[in-house]
């Protein structure tokens, strides 16, 4: 055995598949590459671990034939942090989580802070009477009560099933 046949010492020539000879095809190849190569030895967690703890309520909508009702879980805030907007075909929902931990003990002093925002968007499925709505704020949950418009609660027309 020779050391040539053991460590190549030139370029191989290597075919190319049939669907790569495309320029498009050759470009997401080296982009893909390009994005392999540079996080190969980037260490994520800590950067991961930001999205993770990132603050989102959770959502309720419900549809009657008089409103539409959103619950949002909003624990630990208070309701001067939340502000709520209205139009024709969405409700808005947004607000700032603000949060310290403080912890003293007789050898050591710790502090956390932290904060988020966020944004959550509905869209209404159906007409609304948006100058009577509501938004109450109780324990955490932030409820808001849409009435529907005279047209939309009138505009359901019920269809009788044929059997065959």
């Amino acid at each position: 055995m020779t050391l040539k046949s053991i460590i190549p010492f030139g370029k191989r020539s290597v075919p190319i598949k049939r669907e790569l000879e495309s320029p498009f095809a050759l470009l997401r190849k080296e982009i893909d590459e390009l994005f392999d190569n540079f996080f190969r030895d980037f260490e994520l967690e800590p950067y991961l671990g930001r999205w993770r703890d990132r603050f989102t309520p959770n959502v309720d909508v419900v549809e009657d034939d008089k409103e539409v009702r959103v619950s949002a879980e909003l624990p630990g805030m208070d309701e001067k942090d939340i502000e709520v907007t209205l139009n024709r075909d969405s409700l808005t929902i947004k607000g700032e989580k603000k949060e310290e931990k403080e912890d003293r003990g007789k050898d050591y002093y710790h502090m956390e802070r932290s904060y988020g925002s966020f944004t959550r968007t509905i869209t209404l499925p159906v007409d609304v009477d948006t100058d009577r709505a509501e938004a109450t704020f109780k324990k955490g949950v932030l409820t808001v009560r849409i009435p529907k418009t005279r047209e939309a609660i009138e505009e359901k027309k019920r269809i009788t099933v044929k059997v065959e």
